[in-house]
């Protein structure tokens, strides 16, 4: 009788299972090595789906036992924490070829590395793969393809739920009920597991994320999600596939456009909404700029863009595209197609590589050309954001629908005046007709996007962010504080007699330093009030505890409208009123602390904003 130890490789993708149902293995002793039981149940702990799948296969191999004369055991030593940790490093591997060895049995793997293992250490070994070429495959009958047309953009399956598909193209497309019957946990384990079958059995797919009940698998052209408790309420499995594959003649693409992507752009963003066409898009210019000769790479993760076979695809190397960056740089590539530029790494990465030369087309999520714009701001530099993307395309429905052109300056911002004011401003030009339409620019302490209307200067929005920004200020003194900007460079404090003092400071150093942080010339000058007004403006309220939570109750008209807090002399941040008339304020808090401090609720003022 034969012996055979298999590793956790033949027994998570099935190729043991197909040998024994096909009948060449038969009336032959298994030993199963106790590291490879012990690596699917941690596995399956963590709610992975190799683990379950491996098990399963494990159950039938079991079933099987009694049919094709099959002697089942398990041997061999529990895996240590330090076996585990170096799992990755060959250490499980390790003690399952010293089952073979001891048991002089035939090892059964899919891993080339493990396979050559042990034939160096005198060890007989099986490589068992699917060699299947990709064109002549035998995958049809995978399950999912059956809920596939050629117009189904993706399908969506859960738990206790009626399968949904999109059907349509980018922009235009229709959510479809597949079928009235709800769908079992069972049916979508048996659609998982078919699909992790036939990716480890193959080189036809490959696993790209994989986590605590997240799996993502790319298998040919199709984009497969998996997810299950805890990470998601119930098994879900959403699976996309291209519908299209366009060429970049088939947009609309103006002749300025195509002359400024073919000579001079390289540092190209498109942006959109989830399934606008972006990846689409993305993937013409790859194979565009390939067919012009030049060297075209791309990093993706899961590989899932429509390139030509000339252009390579890369992933994340050790899990982040920072590492990947340096193969890519050592390759000296024209053009890097970068899909989905998403977390703030990924934002450095893109900078780095566009800083040392590499020309590149970034896909980034966003609802308008502005917001994708706005992603950068914060992560780099401001100064160097024109030299990183200098082309912004919007897609809407799968059609190019606004492109911007970046550009630094160093000007006077639009709506000032004075010379002085002068600072480095990045222009965002319509590309079509070279019209200016916002300005970015620092202003303060903060980074700001500022539109370009061409309206009177006291309706430009950086007038109308400098009024709120010395209102947010001098609220702090006078909650009924009006301000005027008189010119783009002075303004007018009107505040209450008391509150002047405070403003002034000793020998003006307090509004001097106000002036200074806001840039602007600023005259303090006693308000027109009268007491009844400044009554009208502070609300009544009632004062109570709830669960630890201090709430102040106001009347509900006030309902969702903005307050200032006061307790004793001290102005805290604005808050919000409730639905119920409430102002619900956290134990943890500074203010909660300080009204438990304080002596009588005659200490406490709750004024009304003015807006």
């Amino acid at each position: 009788m034969s012996i055979i130890v298999p590793d956790t490789s033949v027994i998570i993708n099935g190729q043991l299972v197909s040998q024994v149902e096909s009948g060449s293995v038969r009336n032959a002793a298994v030993i199963i090595p106790q590291a490879v039981v012990d690596e699917l149940q941690s596995q399956a702990s963590i709610n992975r789906e190799q683990g379950f799948i491996g098990l399963e296969k494990m159950q039938r191999l079991t079933s099987l036992s009694g049919t094709y004369g099959l002697q089942i055991t398990i041997q061999g030593l529990h895996p240590s924490a330090d076996d585990i940790m170096f799992a990755s490093n060959g250490r499980i591997d390790a003690l399952i070829v010293d089952v073979a060895r001891e048991n002089k049995a035939t090892l059964y793997t899919s891993d080339r590395v493990q396979h050559m293992v042990a034939k160096a250490q005198g060890v007989r070994a099986v490589l068992l793969y699917d060699d299947t070429p990709v064109g002549n495959d035998d995958s049809s009958d995978l399950e999912f393809l059956k809920f596939f047309d050629a117009q189904t953009m993706s399908v969506h399956l859960k738990e206790n739920q009626k399968p949904m598909a999109k059907r349509g193209r980018p922009g235009s497309f229709l959510l479809t009920e597949l079928d009235d019957q709800p769908l079992s946990a069972g049916y979508l384990k048996l659609i998982s597991s078919q699909i992790l079958d036939v990716t480890e059995s193959s080189d036809r797919g490959t696993i790209d994320i994989t986590g605590t009940g997240a799996s993502v698998i790319q298998y040919l052209d199709y984009r497969v999600a998996i997810t299950r408790p805890p990470f998601s309420e119930s098994v879900e499995i959403t699976i996309v596939h291209p519908t299209v594959k366009l060429s970049i003649e088939d947009y609309s693409i103006s002749e300025k456009l195509m002359q400024r992507i073919a000579d001079s752009a390289e540092g190209i963003v498109i942006s959109g909404a989830p399934g606008s066409g972006k990846s689409t898009l993305a993937s013409s210019l790859g194979n565009y700029y390939h067919h012009q000769g030049r060297i075209v790479k791309t990093f993706e993760s899961p590989r899932d863009l429509q390139v030509d076979s000339g252009v390579t695809q890369y992933g994340k190397l050790d899990g982040t595209f920072e590492n990947a960056a340096d193969i890519l740089l050592l390759v000296r590539p024209d053009y890097t197609i970068f899909d989905e530029v998403r977390r703030k790494e990924d934002f450095g990465t893109f900078a780095d590589l566009r800083m040392s030369g590499v020309g590149l087309v970034g896909v980034v999520h966003a609802n308008s050309p502005l917001d994708a714009i706005q992603r950068f701001i914060g992560k780099i530099e401001l100064g160097i954001i024109p030299n990183v993307l200098d082309t912004v395309i919007f897609v809407l429905d799968g059609k190019i629908n606004k492109v911007y052109d970046l550009e630094l300056k160093v000007k006077v911002p639009s709506g000032m005046t004075e010379s002085d004011l002068a600072r480095p401003v990045i222009e965002v030009r319509d590309f079509d007709n070279n019209t200016l339409e916002h300005e970015i620019y620092t202003f303060g302490e903060e980074n700001v996007i500022v539109p370009v209307d061409g309206e009177s200067s006291e309706n430009t929005g950086v007038h109308k962010l400098a009024q709120e920004r010395i209102e947010d200020i001098f609220r702090q003194y006078d909650p009924q504080v009006q301000v005027k900007l008189l010119s783009n460079s002075r303004a007018k404090v009107h505040v209450a007699e008391h509150c002047i003092r405070s403003i002034i400071g000793r020998g003006g150093s307090n509004i001097d330093e106000i002036q200074r942080r806001l840039n602007i010339h600023i005259d303090v000058v006693e308000r027109n009030t009268t007491k009844e007004n400044e009554s009208n403006s502070n609300l009544e309220f009632t004062i109570s505890e709830s669960h630890g939570n201090i709430i102040l109750a106001v009347n509900k008209r006030y309902a969702l409208k903005h307050v200032d807090l006061h307790v004793g002399k001290k102005f805290h941040e604005p808050a919000r009123i409730n639905r119920k008339g409430q102002i619900k304020l956290s134990p943890h808090t500074d203010v909660a602390h300080e009204i438990t401090e304080i002596s009588s609720p005659d200490d406490i003022r709750i004024v009304l904003r003015n807006h």
